[in-house]
């Protein structure tokens, strides 16, 4: 198949939602339409509870959430798709934000009892930013929830959306029959049966006719119509390039845990949903079509395998094609390197690819030399608009638990801060390790991770930080700079890239801060450069 055939039969995209939403649960019912599984980790079974197939950290299948992005691919109908399943807990947001970097489109997912909930609305606002498309699956539609029209109105206000129903609900709860399908014409009937792959579909070609009263029953025959005859009334008819420019958002509605409307979910998707699209460097627009390769390193994961200290980098192609055993240039770095067993993923299975086209996801082997927002390329100088690190909102000492495993624990901070999933900084004053994390959560998970994962213990002790704000390097010489060094000193810490950043305790005094030290800058991102 040709180059150009390969990246338009691709579609990579997020899955973003509040958690609890039933995220993972769409994305196993999508590999499961896809053939990539054969039955659902959500299956329960009298002794043993499956995890769900994206979940493959020991800790988010004890917890029963999603702690790290999973990248999964399958076929359907010819189309290559790659899911990048999310987070979607607020204290893994930054994992999230990332991960939005290295999507061509989203789906949203949406309970259908609690509406739109606050987490679903900060990640929203960044696809805006970002003009990515946007799907909306409402879900749970076989329990008791929220009126169509009013989550509508809910998806338009709270999100600032402009939506446009694909599908449309029979009833909802006790009395939910099934899903008109407005996008293909036909009624979708709910059994109830989750073990049943695809439920029974009805052509309906004329909702006027006596054959609609049969299906549902008279009662619910008529409120579809009305409800149709509304929808059609007060929603903009559907229109791709408005989608594709982010200006219109297709709702669907369904049960991923019982296999329901998610079909016609996939089906619509695979064939409005945008294939690769170019991406904004600080040199330039790059293509998708362009000969040379080039990608960025949106994630990096420790300890795929347990077994074998293994650290993942993965990295989304924008141009060209990956070819393993080729030389490309590790721009950051500036030095040249060869990648022998490229992977392409199935939750943790990975297997290895020879070439690579835009908009898959590949994961290479990595001893450090990558950082999230690095950028490959066949030779150009590129650099991709990099990923910050916002400052955190916790902040605690690390403290070694166990003296005789200080290496293990060391290299175990190391890797899991190269992940990302949270920030060390290391005090000025005495050479002690802080760790900042956006929520309190990922305390436990490095605490979990590094005894399981790197056989270290510690304990943490808290530490009274408001901000971490990082220095401009350019004010180093002024008399001003010195002085504010030397008053400052136990305030102040370097991060892993040994930037300098002011502990500010309180509002109160990074206020007197600024104030008193005018010329120097402080910033709430790492990257201010």
């Amino acid at each position: 198949m040709s180059f150009l055939k390969e990246i338009q039969r691709r579609r990579t995209f997020g899955i973003i939602s509040h958690p609890d939403a039933g995220k993972t649960t769409l994305t196993e019912k999508l590999l499961l339409f896809g053939g990539a599984i054969q039955e659902a980790g959500a299956v329960k079974s009298n002794k043993i509870k499956k995890g769900a197939t994206s979940d493959f950290m020991e800790i988010e299948r004890q917890r029963g959430i999603s702690v790290a992005t999973s990248v999964l691919a399958f076929e359907y109908n010819g189309i290559k798709v790659n899911i990048l399943d999310t987070p979607g807990h607020k204290d893994f947001a930054e994992d999230t934000f990332r991960t939005l970097t290295a999507v061509d489109s989203v789906i949203v997912v949406i309970d259908v009892a609690k509406g739109v909930e606050e987490q679903t609305e900060k990640l929203v606002e960044v696809c805006r930013m970002r003009k990515i498309p946007m799907i909306v699956f409402i879900n749970k539609l076989d329990r008791e929830g929220k009126d169509a029209f009013d989550l509508l109105d809910e998806v338009e206000q709270k999100l600032g959306l402009s939506v446009t129903p694909l599908s449309f609900p029979i009833g909802m709860g006790y009395d939910f029959k099934g899903i008109y399908n407005i996008w293909e014409k036909n009624i979708n009937l709910f059994s109830g049966d989750s073990r049943k792959n695809i439920e029974e579909t009805i052509h309906v070609s004329d909702l006027s006719s006596d054959d609609l009263d049969t299906l549902i029953g008279e009662q619910s025959a008529n409120e579809l119509r009305d409800n149709l005859e509304l929808v059609e009334g007060v929603y903009p008819e559907f229109n791709k390039d408005d989608y594709l420019n982010g200006n219109l958002q297709p709702v669907f509605f369904g049960s991923a845990l019982n296999n329901f409307g998610v079909r016609e979910l996939l089906d619509c998707f695979v064939e409005i949903a945008p294939k690769p699209r170019p991406k904004e460097s600080e040199e330039r627009l790059i293509k998708p079509d362009e000969n040379k390769f080039t990608g960025f390193v949106f994630k990096i994961h420790a300890n795929m395998d347990p077994n074998h200290r293994d650290r993942l980098a993965f990295i989304k192609i924008v141009s060209g094609t990956f070819e393993r055993n080729k030389p490309y240039l590790h721009v950051r770095n500036n030095k040249k390197m060869k990648f022998s067993s490229p992977n392409a993923f199935f939750a943790e299975k990975k297997q290895i690819v020879d070439i690579s086209y835009p908009g898959d996801i590949v994961g290479l082997h990595d001893t450090g030399n990558f950082k999230i927002g690095d950028t490959l390329t066949e030779g150009e100088q590129i650099n991709y608009r990099g990923i910050p690190s916002f400052s955190p909102e916790h902040f605690r000492y690390i403290n070694n638990a166990d003296p005789l495993k200080s290496k293990q624990l060391y290299k175990g901070i190391d890797q899991l801060m190269d992940e990302g999933v949270a920030q060390l900084f290391t005090l000025e004053l005495n050479g002690r390790k802080i760790i900042g994390t956006v929520g309190a959560l990922q305390y436990e998970v490095i605490q979990y991770r590094l005894e399981h994962e790197y056989g270290a213990k510690c304990t943490y002790e808290n530490l009274n930080v408001f901000k971490a704000c990082w220095v401009d390097p350019e004010e180093v010489l002024t008399d001003e700079y010195k002085e504010f060094v030397r008053v400052k000193q136990r305030f102040l810490a370097k991060d892993k890239q040994n930037q300098l950043v002011f502990l500010a305790d309180s509002a109160f005094s990074l206020q007197m801060t600024q104030q008193k030290y005018p010329s120097i800058k402080f910033h709430f991102t790492s990257e201010f450069n």
